[in-house]
């Protein structure tokens, strides 16, 4: 092992350069660091906590969920196929799970620079207590150690919620999920430490392909008319009330944009049915996506669920990589986001009611401080939602931070949430932002901005209390 390179985390990792500056960070981050984690809206799979059996290898839990890795490995040229990514007819695939490590060990490299190595070097040192980097000599190494430690009682996915100090973690769901296995954890002592989230884009988005028969299902399990206006909208009240029997406090929804409308009953019963017959434009379809995230906004206003709102994302901009292997494979682009013309409609409607609670969140950082921070700043039914998907890195999180602030303040943002289906990178996905928090905070002291002890409040404040508040998780 002569040979190999030692696996160092150092204790002032994404701190600043500047001594006097860092030793500030230094004591904001001691205040923090171990303060429970709160992680609102992610995609972690609610069957590993109904089931809390082991996980099964190292492959299948840090590779094969995790888009942000195998898209950069594609990005080099490596197929979807070696790597053991199931395509959606069934094709054979790399089932050798080593050998797949192997693949990946050998182009480690490919990560350095961006979170991921970040994250991935903070579960292998501190999640398994590995001593060496990664690399093709040390992967057998690492297989062998990972899957020897995965079937002990103390990785069981439950087991792990406390090792990580996870106090709470929701995962996202589709309107018409059974929720089978939040309904198993009833009982448990966990039905309120694992949370669902409502997420209805499969009964809203008319392009989606399998809109109709969500919308049948939906009727199926309401009893109501689905194919009626009021039918429908009140199949949904009654799809959010199942979800808040199941813990949900939120809603999320995943638009291409952030357009809204307030069309009259009549307009939207009328687009409504033109969605159901398959003859909407793409404008159309648009229009609907845009009337009912303000119908959602007026549910919200009802039954109390936080509101986020997910624009931006360019989904499956690879058509080949979409046909064989299906969603989430790593082809998601940002666009352009416009948010101060296209949420005028909703807040027209409903913004000055302050029982609403709207989180927005961003792929186009260029709307930071021209319009999001503005909007939060000014309207009491909104927050801002932390940095996002590709902006999830100390530098996204920095150039949050540094163009939100000054217009919209630190309450008008509600903390950090992972949004990730790699479970064992949450501890570190939450110490980076912890980090980066206390760097930004103590930049203000340094500067004479911010006394210390308003940094120390503000730290707790950034990492725990604002989450809960704006998720209604207390």
């Amino acid at each position: 092992m002569a040979n190999f390179k030692a696996l160092v985390l150092d204790q002032d990792r994404l701190f600043p350069a500047d001594p006097t500056v860092r030793a500030i960070a230094r004591r904001l981050y001691a205040g923090i660091k171990d303060l429970p984690i709160v992680s609102p809206h992610g995609h972690t799979d609610p069957s590993w906590f109904a089931s809390n059996a082991n996980f099964d290898n190292a492959t299948s839990l840090l590779l094969l969920p995790d888009h942000y890795v195998f898209r950069m490995l594609y990005s080099q040229g490596i197929s979807l196929e070696s790597l053991g990514i199931r395509t959606k007819d069934g094709t054979p695939v790399e089932t050798d799970y080593r050998k797949i490590f192997h693949t990946f060990a050998q182009n480690y490299h490919l990560f350095r620079g961006t979170p991921s190595r970040i994250w991935l070097d903070s579960v292998f040192h501190d999640v398994f207590g590995l001593e060496y980097g990664l690399s093709s000599e040390t992967a057998d190494l690492y297989y062998d150690s990972i899957n020897e430690q995965l079937v002990k009682p103390e990785f069981k996915p439950r087991a792990l919620l406390d090792k990580f100090n996870i106090e709470l973690i929701a995962t996202t769901e589709g309107a018409v999920n059974s929720l089978k296995h939040h309904a198993a954890l009833k009982g448990t002592g966990y039905e309120k430490r694992v949370i669902t989230t409502f997420r209805p884009d499969d009964v809203i988005d008319a392009d989606r392909a399998d809109f109709l028969s969500n919308i049948k299902k939906l009727a199926e399990q309401t009893g109501q008319d689905t194919h009626s206006w009021q039918g429908y909208l009140q199949a949904l009240r009654i799809r959010r009330q199942f979800f808040r029997d199941h813990g949900a406090t939120a809603t999320d929804h995943g638009h291409p944009t952030a357009k809204t409308a307030n069309l009259s009953a009549d307009e939207a019963s009328k687009l409504f049915q033109l969605c159901l017959s398959g003859k909407a434009s793409k404008e159309q379809t648009e229009l609907f996506r845009g009337q009912m995230l303000t119908e959602m906004a007026g549910m919200s206003i009802e039954d109390g669920m936080t509101m986020q709102i997910h624009p931006g994302a360019f989904r499956n901009h690879n058509p080949s990589i979409f046909e064989r292997f299906g969603a989430d494979k790593g082809a998601d682009i940002p666009s352009p986001t416009e948010f101060v013309s296209n949420l005028k409609p909703l807040l027209d409607k409903y913004g000055n009611n302050a029982a609403l609670k709207i989180i927005l969140f961003t792929l186009d950082e260029t709307t930071y401080a021209r319009e999001l921070a503005p909007l939060a700043g000014h309207y009491p039914s909104l927050k801002l939602g932390p940095a996002w998907w590709f902006h999830d890195s100390p530098e996204g999180m920095l150039r949050f931070r540094h163009q939100v602030t000054e217009t919209a303040g630190f309450y008008n943002t509600v903390g950090f949430n992972d949004d990730t289906r790699a479970f064992l990178s949450i501890p570190a996905r939450h110490d980076v932002a912890r980090r980066i928090d206390c760097r930004f905070l103590a930049g203000l002291v340094a500067e004479h901005r911010l006394n210390e002890d308003e940094a120390h409040e503000l730290a707790q404040q950034l990492t725990y209390q604002l989450v809960k508040q704006a998720y209604q998780l207390d």
